[in-house]
């Protein structure tokens, strides 16, 4: 029986983290819809993860080592350069797929009306504090995509959520519009609001409430993301703020980026970021309370009420088993 030719290719950017990354291609590799190829990039020279990904033996299985550290967006763009299919999906080094994931993308993304659909689907956030499903809801029709993913009602993450293992769209236009080189940060982010404005794209979610993978923030992952940089974070919006909505960017300073200042402990930043915000558009009462709600709660009872909010809606048992 001749080789099946691949349907969708699954791109792993990784560095220095072998047994991590061991875990998320056995989860991708593990898919119902078996005809895949799966590209792990690994981001430079790393005898230590090529030998744990050697000892995988199937055939689906491409390692790609890069000769030098080109950072997480060219990692991700020579993971695409490789792919031979028109489906491309990501997975994060230290998450994992539930088995009907891609099976599930495919459908939906067959079914568009979008020449180049951007399909997502919810999933499990674990951390320390136990598991919840995000995103909380999908975007409303012809709700721009800057305002799905930042405009926030709560103190609490998750309304709004596209993360990058759950990113799945065409390779046409992932090599029409590529990831930015050079960011040290929100590099999924940047690509999404870049290519939510590229004619034809459409941002769509698998319906229904099942989450199809586990994002793993729990313990220091030594994810860039898990960092906190709010001056790098501000001077990224704008440097960026043709892709927001006014709405999107105020609301985007004062949650993301004020959280991030909140947390450094930065109090210089509470009046820069609110005069900042108010320059991008009418600040509500709503959006005063919350600021002051990220600035003045102790950062301790946040968390314990994080941890209550989590208790009660754990998902936990969801969760794919972890040696």
């Amino acid at each position: 029986m001749g080789r099946i030719e691949p349907s969708v290719s699954v791109v792993i950017p990784t560095f220095n983290r072998p047994h991590l990354v061991a875990w998320a291609v056995r989860s991708a590799l593990t898919q119902t819809l078996g005809a895949i190829e799966v590209i792990v990039v690994v981001d430079g020279p790393d005898e230590a993860t090529s030998e744990v990904l050697r000892q995988i033996h199937d055939s689906r299985l491409i390692i790609k080592v890069l000769p030098g550290n080109l950072g997480l967006a060219g990692a991700l763009n020579a993971g695409v350069n490789q792919a031979r299919t028109r489906w491309v999906a990501f997975l994060d080094d230290d998450d994992e797929w539930f088995p009907h994931k891609l099976e599930l993308q495919l459908h939906t993304a067959r079914q568009s009306r979008h020449p180049y659909p951007i399909i997502s689907c919810r999933l499990i956030d674990r951390s320390e504090t136990g598991g919840s499903i995000w995103p909380r809801r999908f975007p409303n029709p012809n709700e721009p995509i800057s305002e799905y993913l930042f405009c926030r009602k709560s103190p609490f993450w998750g309304e709004g959520l596209i993360q990058t293992s759950t990113i799945f769209t065409t390779k046409e236009l992932l090599k029409r519009v590529t990831f930015k080189n050079g960011l040290r940060r929100h590099v999924d982010i940047d690509w999404l609001l870049r290519a939510s404005t590229f004619g034809g794209v459409g941002v769509e979610f698998v319906p229904g409430p099942e989450p199809l993978l586990v994002w793993h923030t729990e313990g220091n992952r030594n994810r860039i993301s898990n960092s906190t940089d709010w001056r790098y974070s501000l001077s990224w919006i704008q440097a960026n703020g043709h892709l927001f909505t006014p709405r999107a960017r105020m609301s985007a300073i004062m949650t993301w980026v004020s959280e991030k200042a909140a947390r450094e402990g930065d109090l210089n930043a509470f009046p820069l970021l609110l005069q900042e915000a108010n320059r991008s558009g009418k600040l509500t009462i709503g959006d005063t309370l919350l600021y002051l709600g990220i600035w003045l709660i102790p950062r301790g009872l946040r968390r314990r009420i994080e941890f209550v909010r989590r208790r009660r809606n754990s998902v936990v048992k969801l969760g794919l088993p972890r040696k």
